[in-house]
């Protein structure tokens, strides 16, 4: 449709928001069906160059689009009609705020003579995110007194914000009076357009932005230089990393400080970890205390995000260094221990690339010896417990997915035990993929669908690990798998209930523990497979997962792979296993 034969205002204006938005790179929109969104869902519908994906879910929507992001690294666009459609976005905003994802949400609103009246589906929807969103507009509703380019570049602003300075999500809230449908008024007159004549003659956005370069001055990059020289046992710790520069320019600075690599699962260097600096079982070497008590810390060089391991906090908070510079590409803190002593806002990479030529090369010490030594041991233990298994157990199919998954796909591991048992029990040895994780508020939606919208994103298939619980709390989202260019490979360990609770002092206490906690379901997942058109397999042993795992990745459709295992079994493993990998350490 072109926008001087838009058959009304409403869909003249989303007409030139669609397009503003593709100009500007945003191509992907995510729908969900809705009456008062019906203009914006048009305007998706009669652009040839956009792409959509439509869900009757806004809240697996919402975690779809996420996923999409975080895999593209460009934004999406979230679109639902008014009233509590809007609020099941909430919880995929707030994790986009707190992993700094590029999200545009567009609402659709009922004009301001229904709000406060009791007209139907007609909430409070301005302001509705909260500080979650990094900018919010209320848009009035389309009126010919309104330039179109007020659209534009209102477009503009919101993509530019979604970016800058940190990125995040924004909220456009967009209110429409009848007609809805795309049915014929009055002509909008020719006067209309006059401020948009070269816009409409070139295939560019009417308001560019250029982002501010986060380079660091000369001087800055010396004074760092001066304190990482001055460390005398130091490690790298890397957290999420966004592309493989930064990657490369991590493990190139590492060869001059010389210092042991703390690479955290999200990271990318944690997998197919071949390098000599990462120590790929750092959280199980911190495991001895009498190991680490002979392991000195005077500094730390915190690159990335977070880290998943709780026990590099704690060792932290035990050994207090003195230096703890920390890099990251936003200005926000994250500093939970309260021991930054040096923040640095700036790209990764350039950072490091910047920092190179000041560092001085140092000999390998005795801290990047040791952990070596101890991670290559753990290492050991790990192969030999694995060996002696016939049960499957989850730290070994964590272990057998890391050895097993095609190089250069996608992983993608819900919360709570996956992502942990992961990040410590991973083969280092296998083949380097793409990792994501719902690392922002750690929570327990929209892990199907965000896996989805990961696979859309990566343009690759994707293998997500994840608990029944998460399973069973974005079941709607299966309905997406069918439909996706790539298949999701979906491993779900059923342990009846909370697994992670089995770990935690409320385990001790018997009488409000399983039903308050362990929330036993009783449920088996071979029939929602078959309800969503899905492959199923039900593996009973370890030998067997491997060979499901293949022959699964080796299919076109989207499966299931279920792994039934018991919760309190599963605690005992892993105690066994920290015991022998303990015992092993202090040996040393």
């Amino acid at each position: 449709m072109k926008f001087d034969q838009a058959p009304n205002l409403n869909y003249l204006w989303t007409s030139l928001m669609v397009e503003e938005l593709i100009r500007q790179g945003v191509d992907y929109f995510c729908l969900a069906p809705g009456s008062r969104s019906a203009p914006l869902a048009g305007a998706v519908a009669f652009n040839p160059r956009a792409r959509s994906f439509i869900h009757y879910d806004e809240r697996g929507l919402a975690f779809h689009a996420l996923g999409f992001v975080a895999a593209a690294g460009e934004p999406a666009v979230l679109i639902s009609t008014s009233g509590t459609a809007a609020a099941n976005f909430f919880p995929a905003v707030v994790e986009a705020s707190k992993r700094k994802l590029p999200l545009i949400v567009l609402t659709a609103d009922r004009p301001p003579e229904l709000r406060k009246t009791g007209a139907d589906q007609t909430i409070d929807q301005p302001g509705i995110f909260g500080e979650y969103v990094r900018w919010q507009v209320d848009l009035p509703c389309p009126d010919e007194h309104i330039k179109p380019s007020f659209v534009l570049t209102t477009i503009d602003q919101a993509v530019y914000r979604s970016k800058h300075p940190v990125a995040g999500p924004v909220h456009l809230n967009c209110m429409f009076r009848e007609p809805l449908a795309p049915l014929k008024t009055k002509d909008i007159g020719s006067d209309y357009w006059k401020d948009l004549q070269g816009w409409r003659n070139r295939r560019g956005a009417y308001t560019r932005y250029l982002l501010p370069s986060k380079s660091l001055p000369k001087p800055q990059r010396g004074e760092i230089a001066d304190t990482l020289n001055k460390i005398k046992h130091g490690v790298v710790v890397v957290g999420r990393l966004s592309n493989p520069q930064e990657k490369e320019a991590v493990l190139k600075l590492s060869e001059k400080l010389n210092w042991p690599v703390f690479a955290d699962i999200t990271s990318g260097l944690r997998l197919g970890a071949t390098h000599s600096k990462v120590i790929p079982y750092f959280d199980q070497v911190l495991l001895s205390d009498s190991l680490t008590k002979k392991m000195p810390l005077s500094g730390v060089l915190h690159l990335g995000g977070r880290i998943t391991s709780k026990r590099w906090y704690q060792w932290v908070e035990k050994k207090r260094p003195r230096d703890y510079v920390m890099v990251i590409n936003h200005p926000l803190r994250h500093d939970p221990l309260h021991s930054v002593s040096l923040r640095v806002e700036t790209d990764i990479a350039q950072f490091c690339q910047g920092i190179w030529p000041l560092i001085k090369t140092r000999a390998s010490g005795q801290l990047l010896t040791r952990f070596q030594k101890a991670s290559s041991a753990v290492d050991r233990v790990l192969d030999e417990f694995e060996e002696k298994q016939n049960s499957l157990h989850e730290p070994v199919i964590a272990r057998s997915i890391s050895r097993h998954i095609p190089a250069g796909s996608g992983l993608f591991l819900a919360n709570s035990m996956p992502v942990r048992d992961t990040d410590m029990y991973a083969d280092p040895k296998g083949k380097s993929v793409v990792v994501q994780a719902h690392r922002g508020a750690s929570g327990i939606d929209g892990t199907i669908a965000a896996a989805a919208g990961f696979t859309v994103g990566l343009k690759k298939p994707v293998t997500l690990l994840m608990g029944d619980l998460a399973f069973l709390h974005d079941l709607n989202s299966l309905a997406m798998l069918p439909r996706l260019p790539k298949p999701v490979v979906s491993v779900v360990l059923n342990n009846n209930g909370g697994g992670i609770f089995s770990f935690l002092p409320i385990a001790q206490f018997e009488k409000i523990f399983e039903p308050y906690f362990g929330t036993p379901h009783g449920l088996q997942f071979e029939y929602a497979a078959k309800l969503f058109g899905l492959d199923y397999f039900s593996p009973g042993s370890p030998s067997e997962f491997v060979r499901y795992y293949k022959k699964a990745f080796g299919q076109k459709n989207s499966s299931i792979i279920e792994i039934k295992t018991d919760r309190w079994e599963n605690f005992q493993v892993h105690q066994d296993l920290q015991k022998a990998v303990a015992a092993t350490l202090k040996r040393l």
